[in-house]
């Protein structure tokens, strides 16, 4: 029997509550949005909810404003890859704006990938 392909759907996107990252819990949204009023502790992001994929991974990106590092490098995207741990799965993708405000301001734009091919995309204007 073939094993069944995983299928992936933005459950929510927008504003959220905050996020502990140490914690299994996916933050609650607070409004369904792409445009972030900019403020320092803010969240954002969407949920990805994924069926059928235990045991596969994602790749990811977080597309930024030009922003720099303490050193004043500029700083890449942030890329990474999450393992999905069951066959109802909800992935948070997002952030969290930080001082200084000025320069987080813009698009940011968030990508999902599954073996290479895009499963879910939002941009959110910080404003």
């Amino acid at each position: 029997m073939a094993k069944r392909r995983p299928t992936f759907k933005i459950y929510s996107y927008g504003e959220y509550s905050k996020w502990d990252r140490k914690s299994r819990d996916i933050p609650k949204i607070l409004d369904f949005t792409t445009e972030i009023k900019a403020e320092i502790g803010t969240e954002f992001g969407y949920v990805l909810h994924i069926k059928n994929g235990k045991g596969e991974k994602v790749d990811f990106q977080i597309d930024h404003p030009p922003f720099t590092d303490d050193e004043g490098n500029l700083r890449p995207p942030f890329t990474g890859e999450q393992f999905i741990r069951t066959n109802d799965y909800e992935f948070y993708l997002g952030d969290c704006i930080w001082e200084p405000l000025e320069d987080k301001r813009g698009k940011w734009e968030l990508t999902t990938w599954y073996k290479g091919k895009v499963v879910a995309h939002k941009i959110f204007m910080l404003i």
